[in-house]
């Protein structure tokens, strides 16, 4: 499990963008983002920061079609990191092949790795393998139950409606992790915090729009449910994924980022039917002390993460780093400053309080 004696985890998450890039746009191969993100990973390892996260998608404008294959590629090159999916879209995969992929990775990293399970907010994977949307719900409530099941013993007999029964039999290998860790991921269902309370499972919350204090019912939700199933709440871990960026100064960390996001929530605004175009008023805005978006200096950035450990007593904390794609050294160098510089003023911070 992640390091109980350090006061907060800081990471990165990802979902490997491969967009136009506003300025120029070129479009950035698959490959060559995929061998982007494990210099990432390995300067995530090196500047001390504690996890990076790999979002799973199926479509043109991401990279990150398989997590553990990433992951595991920057295993052998790193050595304290810890690495995880961010989210595995549970329900339109095969929770065999989950826990066989991250024991895997778990194995080459000598028990660095981690599962983030989730509905997943794009659908792209559903046809794609075959799966209703009619099911969404009842999908990952069902490969839910059989990923846990596996990863508690290794012999498994289990049964359910969306996939074949298993009759006492062995998964392999086994994580070196005992038990492997399994996140639920949540965009702010109060459901899915119950669920994640009942289950006694880490919950990782996506907050990516309005106010992240506004949050708090659902923390609160997720302990109740805990302590009401039997569960020490104070010993669960809370999670939260923004989107953000980091630079030498808050201007500069604004404009670099400003263009890539603008571009990509534009794109899936009109996927889903939002209205009005992403302006940077609305960039400004969230980027205020109070808003969804960590963007600025490392002064600001770290601040904003307090104030967040505050409302909502978050013990790790996902940067998301880019929205949309960015020169590969702006984001190095926005890893090396969080590393360096916020995580640093954080972890102090938090000491001496």
């Amino acid at each position: 499990m992640a390091n109980k004696s350090a006061k907060i985890e800081i990471g990165i998450s990802t979902f490997l963008e491969t967009t136009a890039d506003p300025a120029t746009g070129e479009v950035i191969s698959h490959a060559e983002r995929l061998r982007h993100a494990v210099e990432e990973i390995v300067l995530a390892d090196q500047v001390g920061l504690d996890v990076y996260g790999i979002g799973e998608h199926h479509r043109a404008d991401y990279a990150g079609s398989s997590p553990a294959v990433v992951l595991a590629a920057a295993a052998a090159m790193t050595k304290r990191i810890r690495l995880t999916s961010a989210v595995t879209v549970l329900s339109s995969d095969d929770p065999v092949r989950v826990y066989q992929a991250f024991s895997t990775l778990d194995g080459l990293s000598n028990g660095r790795a981690e599962i983030m399970a989730g509905r997943g907010s794009f659908i792209e994977s559903f046809p794609l393998f075959g799966y209703s949307l009619e099911d969404y719900d009842e999908l990952f409530e069902e490969k839910l139950d059989l990923l846990l099941a596996i990863r508690a013993a290794e012999k498994v007999t289990w049964s359910g409606r969306h996939r074949a029964p298993i009759h006492d039999l062995p998964v392999y290998p086994r994580s070196v992790q005992e038990p492997l860790p399994v996140w639920m991921a949540s965009g702010g269902n109060p459901q899915s915090a119950i669920r994640a309370g009942v289950l006694g499972l880490p919950i990782a919350f996506a907050i990516i729009g309005g106010m992240p204090e506004s949050f708090a019912p659902l923390v609160k939700l997720y302990k109740e449910a805990a302590a009401r199933a039997g569960h020490d709440p104070e010993k669960l871990e809370i999670a939260t994924h923004s989107h953000g960026f980091v630079a030498d100064t808050s201007e500069q960390a604004a404009d670099l980022f400003f263009p890539p996001t603008q571009a990509q929530m534009n794109v899936i605004g009109r996927e889903r039917g939002w209205g009005q175009p992403y302006s940077r008023a609305t960039f400004d805005a969230a980027r205020s002390l109070r808003g969804a978006l960590y963007v600025g200096d490392p002064e600001y950035v770290a601040e904003k993460i307090l104030l967040l450990r505050k409302n909502l007593g978050i013990t790790r904390f996902f940067l998301h780093v880019n929205v949309g794609t960015m020169p590969h050294r702006e984001v190095l160098r926005a890893i090396e400053l969080l590393g360096t510089r916020v995580a640093p003023i954080v972890r102090q911070e938090l000491a001496r309080s």
